[in-house]
């Protein structure tokens, strides 16, 4: 199994690099690039196995955010139950005022 993924944007072929330039005098392109797997790296920004740079991400899902919620559309609002607690507090030279605090409340019991 190859270590190497194509980049997944859309105009990832177009971008004016020298690193995307193959061939031979006469007949050169501009090439998509190949990602690296690296498992390390992907495991906090998961997208960047797939796209080669921000821009490429960005092409990508501009083209197809209409399909991309259409597999998981969103009918209503999510909410999360908070506790909203004013506490007295001062600042760096000592003068009082007052902080809200917002805590997340298990309503479930445990």
């Amino acid at each position: 199994m190859s270590n190497f993924i194509w980049c997944h944007g859309p105009e990832c072929h177009t971008s004016h690099t020298q690193d995307r330039i193959r061939g031979v005098k006469g007949s050169k392109v501009l090439r998509t690039r190949k990602i690296k797997d690296n498992p390390h790296y992907n495991q906090y920004f998961t997208p960047f196995k797939y796209f080669c740079s921000q821009r490429c991400y960005t092409d990508f899902f501009k083209k197809h955010i209409q399909q991309i919620v259409a597999i998981a559309p969103r009918t209503e609002a999510l909410e999360t139950p908070i506790d909203v607690v004013k506490k007295p507090t001062t600042d760096w030279r000592g003068n009082p005022y007052m902080r809200t605090e917002i805590i997340t409340v298990d309503n479930n019991g445990g």
